[in-house]
């Protein structure tokens, strides 16, 4: 009964920084598909790197994917 209750505090603590930095909505995701593939594109499939590209050219993205950017923080 004990190994089965801390197993689930452990399952739980470990979910809760995913849900905290939860990735990209497909409505986010669709605002910055043509920012990404122009101006990050060696960063896709690695969202920490993506996000930092982002944010390094943030002034020349589009407007959609800007308010994106700034919404999470860049």
């Amino acid at each position: 009964m004990k190994t089965s209750v801390l197993a689930a505090l452990l399952l739980a603590a470990a979910a809760l920084p995913a849900i905290a930095q939860s990735g990209p909505t497909m409505q986010e995701q669709m605002a910055c598909r043509s920012d990404a593939s122009k101006f990050c594109a060696e960063h896709v499939g690695k969202p920490p790197q993506m996000n930092a590209c982002l944010r390094e050219n943030k002034t020349k993205l589009s407007d959609g994917c800007r308010k994106v950017v700034e919404s999470r923080g860049g």
